[in-house]
């Protein structure tokens, strides 16, 4: 996936994305990747760290060993993941010393994601290049109103796959030849987390929370639910807060409630004509169509497309199941997979070309505190 004017120009990128068991890594120039791999990490090594930053030495091992590999000396910059810092608008950040403190301190909580950009340092030091982030996870272009909960106090939260879902947008936007500020898209990001987004121009002004809030239920996370039996939950269970937490991030949702949390071993029961796996899975589709529904109305009108992606976006039973739906109403256009190393690769590469201008972290305030416990 090629952004508007995406030839690299000869420009070498180096982009890393930490995740929860693994770290891709990729170097690109001209019309692709030179060189990329997902470097996993064994369970037994993970375990001995209690806080992600603890990781960091054994991932730039890894990278490094990438880098011998494939005889890379060669980098013009290097793009990091995001990870949690305050709720900021999308676009390329620079790495700076604040951006690099808060997430040492974990100060909007633990992720791996914390590690892009002190990995990006790294190697940005090591080639003499500047490090940058793109889209991390706490961008928030919420319009002031859609912060509103219903209750004082609470705060609606924006927490998608927001690097994944602008480069959809932009992809999309590119092929109906058009500029992305004139463009209204719902993007739905279907994967272990699902994420509904209304866009405007480009920014998200509203959204579902994909991590522990509101939206359709997936494979692991609960989703928005009535509020009575909650209370019931955290109360008359003897649950700890973080059992709670734990339970509605990890285990709800479709792993819940029938013991499978991979998509395609649900598929296979679901093909197999396994009655509780069917009921379920029709559930969490019918929830996604409800949102993807709302975010239509915010369109003002009928959205330029609803665009689907993410690993589940490569079920075809999953999309015909949403597009039945959605389909009368607005074109549905699929995008499967997740395009967040080209994404990475193409923010930077439009700052390098000065088509974008680099964006600076500005640090810690009380208002901002969006992700703290």
């Amino acid at each position: 996936m090629k952004d508007h004017g995406s030839d690299m120009n000869g420009f070498r990128i180096l982009a890393i994305n930490p995740g929860s068991t693994s770290t891709k890594v990729a170097l690109f120039e001209g019309d692709g990747a030179l060189a990329h791999k997902t470097l996993s990490h064994s369970d037994q090594v993970l375990s001995k760290s209690k806080r992600v930053l603890e990781q960091l030495d054994m991932r730039i091992g890894a990278i490094q060993e990438f880098l011998e590999e494939n005889r890379i000396v060669l980098v013009h910059a290097v793009a990091g993941r995001g990870g949690l810092l305050r709720p900021l608008p999308g676009g390329t950040y620079r790495v700076n010393e604040t951006m690099l403190r808060e997430l040492a301190e974990a100060r909007y909580g633990e992720h791996a994601s914390n590690l892009g950009p002190l990995l990006a340092s790294h190697f940005g030091g090591k080639f003499g290049t500047p490090a940058f982030i793109v889209d991390p996870i706490s961008v928030d272009e919420f319009e002031p109103c859609s912060r509103i909960s219903g209750v004082p106090g609470i705060e609606r939260q924006c927490r998608v796959h927001a690097l994944n879902i602008k480069a959809v947008a932009r992809r999309r936007a590119l092929e109906m030849g058009r500029a992305l500020e004139d463009t209204r898209f719902v993007v739905a990001h279907l994967g272990g987390g699902i994420s509904v987004c209304a866009l405007a121009g480009g920014r998200i002004v509203d959204s579902t929370d994909a991590l522990l809030g509101e939206g359709p239920f997936s494979m692991e996370r609960s989703g928005t639910l009535p509020l009575a039996g909650l209370i019931d939950l955290c109360f008359d269970k003897g649950l700890s807060k973080e059992d709670v937490r734990s339970l509605l991030s990890r285990g709800s949702g479709f792993t819940g409630y029938t013991g499978c949390g991979r998509f395609m071993a649900a598929l296979e029961r679901i093909e197999g004509r396994d009655t509780l796996p069917s009921l379920v899975f029709e559930a969490m589709v019918r929830q996604t169509i409800k949102w993807i529904g709302a975010m239509m109305a915010l369109c003002k009108g009928k959205p330029d497309a609803v665009i689907l992606t993410g690993g589940m976006a490569n079920s075809k039973y999953l999309i015909d199941a949403i597009s039945a739906c959605i389909g009368p109403f607005a074109e549905v256009i699929s995008y499967p997979g997740e395009f967040e190393m080209e994404a990475l690769a193409e923010g930077v590469l439009r700052v390098l070309q000065k088509r974008e201008p680099a964006l600076e972290y500005q640090g810690h305030s009380e208002e901002h505190l969006l992700f703290s416990d």
